[in-house]
């Protein structure tokens, strides 16, 4: 079956490759090609639970708003009570108990001998007190033994995980949630991006539980494993199995459409217009380029794609979080009136075609599921990578995406949209599609949050062009990591596999950037909805086991506390 799958994509590639290299309208034409598909699977992925002449309520929105609801309340809301805790794990502040554990080094008779060990080195703290500890002489070697399995540490997993969720989506699909429902799509995506980050914490603890540590080291963890490693070991072998390799075809329909054809899509869309270029074939060339930087970055592999990530991602959205303030205490005077209008609008929208309160929540939650991916499972695959012994650290620290996601970078893109508009430069709601009208010209996705910029930074549009490409980029780089985990599940760990894995994406991000705005939307939003119908029957089935393991690690934090305070 694998040799066969493999033969059926080995076929496709040439197919793709003639398709680029047609001379006239490449971009139409791959566009055209492309749009059936991402319709076709758009109305399967998006079918109605409800639906009249105003609004539509697709199913997928009602599973992923509830489920996170429900997890929210189950755990107490950890968004809120273990917020801080989160923060401190990521600082390194536990890294001692993660490594060792907390009873070996602050149990009864334990190393630490009420020291914070925290920022120590081990080893050398073991040698001072060998003689004072009343056990057998080979303690050195019992601890350094205990060092736990994986591969990056809580900070690069985070960052790895951030710049796939933080990319395009806080720029072009807020962009997009406000000229589809007004101001008020920001408030719901605030209240879908709290609730989320219930969500984010039992997937990526999960991840970190069941994960697979091969025996040269690498870890492969992700929904696809806690699916059918969780289920079996409840008696449900089968339905695992089914339900591990639908997530994992869907992931890879996910990498090649939400993690990589929307982001070249943004990429070349402010690209083109920075250089004022028209080429046909204008969109291709640009994907080939970022096709040729994204691939030099994968072949490292997750080791590789940390060390980028977690100097651009920091970098990129500091810098822009930055531009964003500045506009936004520069029209100090207007904040209120925007955020008076946001939260208006999100229970009486007056956006063209959005309808009522429904449709507006609708855009709002959509946008936030998309941007920040909570419930589709896809970050517990680089989540599960990180260096600890106790899985649930890495869902705590796993929460903080989509606040910084959706709560902080998402909010202050609308804020700035919001602000520019209040100076009636165009209508919400648009064309009904997404793009909106400015001095006469339509603009859609970045290029509205561009306009917005433009307004009150000179030369904003080189600055965002440059924001907007790394934010492609390491979105990518880091989807490509998610892809191919579950490219790996499927097809097995063989070299031929990676790379007949890693060309096809390479082709994606080509499409991506020639096709147009609507289609690969609608393609991206359909594979990273697809991933929550696989992911949930894991959720529902195991999160009995992620409270287990967060006493688990609540019990050896309080456990060093007290030790260091007696």
């Amino acid at each position: 079956m694998r040799k066969y799958l493999l033969s059926i994509f080995t076929f496709i590639i040439p197919i793709l490759t003639f398709a680029q290299e047609e001379e006239l309208g490449l971009d139409e034409k791959i566009d055209q090609a492309f749009a059936p598909v991402a319709q076709f699977f758009t109305d399967v992925i998006f079918f109605p639970v409800y639906q009249d002449d105003v609004y539509t309520i697709p199913f997928v929105l009602v599973l992923l708003v509830g489920s996170a609801l429900f997890f929210t309340i189950f755990f107490g809301f950890p968004n809120i009570r273990y917020f801080w805790t989160a923060i401190n794990t990521v600082r390194g502040k536990y890294e001692d108990i993660e490594k060792h554990g907390a009873k070996e080094l602050y149990g009864e008779g334990g190393i630490a001998q009420g020291q914070d060990l925290s920022n120590v080195d081990i080893e050398e703290h073991l040698i001072s007190v060998q003689d004072d500890l009343a056990v057998d002489g080979d303690i050195v070697d019992t601890i350094r033994d205990e060092s736990s399995e994986g591969e990056v540490s809580h900070f690069q997993a985070l960052a790895t995980a951030v710049s796939g969720t933080v990319g395009n989506g806080n720029i072009a699909g807020v962009a997009l949630a406000i000229a589809l429902g007004g101001p008020g799509a920001t408030f719901w995506m605030i209240v879908c991006g709290l609730l989320g980050m219930s969500t984010k914490f039992v997937e990526c603890t999960l991840g970190v539980q069941y994960r697979d540590v091969g025996e040269d080291g690498t870890v492969y963890g992700g929904p696809m494993y806690y699916i059918s490693k969780g289920l079996k070991a409840k008696g449900f072998k089968t339905i695992g199995k089914i339900a591990a390799g639908i997530f994992a075809i869907f992931c890879i329909g996910g990498s090649f459409g939400g993690g990589n054809a929307a982001q070249s899509n943004q990429a070349t869309i402010v690209i083109k217009e920075l250089f004022n270029w028209q080429s046909t074939a204008a969109g291709a060339i640009v994907g080939l380029v970022l096709a040729i930087l994204v691939g030099v970055i994968i072949i490292g592999g997750i080791k590789r794609i940390a060390q980028v990530t977690e100097k651009v991602v920091p970098f990129m959205a500091i810098m822009y979080i930055l531009a964003c303030i500045y506009i936004i205490l520069s029209n100090f005077t207007l904040i209120d009136d925007a955020m008076g209008l946001i939260f208006k609008e999100a229970f009486n929208p007056t956006a063209f075609g959005v309808g009522s309160l429904i449709g507006v929540l609708l855009v709002g939650f959509q946008r936030a599921a998309f941007s920040n991916e909570a419930g589709a499972g896809s970050a517990s695959i680089a989540h599960s990578a990180v260096r600890t012994k106790y899985s649930a650290s890495e869902g705590l620290v796993a929460l903080l995406e989509p606040f910084i996601d959706t709560v902080v970078i998402c909010t202050m893109t609308a804020l700035v949209i919001v602000i520019f508009n209040l100076g009636g430069f165009f209508e919400y709601g648009g064309d009904g599609s997404g793009a909106v009208f400015i001095d006469g010209l339509p603009y859609e996705g970045a290029g509205i949050t561009s306009q917005a910029f433009a307004q009150y930074i000179p030369y904003s549009n080189v600055f965002l062009t440059i924001a907007v490409v790394l934010f492609a980029v390491s979105t990518m780089i880091s989807w490509s990591y998610y892809g191919l985990q579950s490219w790996k599940f499927l097809f097995g760990r063989g070299k031929v596999a990676d790379l007949v894995y890693k060309i096809l994406f390479l082709t994606f991000v080509v499409i991506g950037a020639a096709a147009s705005m609507n289609s690969i939307w609608s393609f991206s939003d359909a594979m990273i909805f697809a991933m929550i119908f696989p992911n949930m029957v894991g959720l529902f089935l195991l999160f009995p086991v992620v409270k287990k393991q967060l006493k688990r690690y609540l019990d050896a934090i309080n456990l060093k506390k007290e030790a260091i305070d007696s």
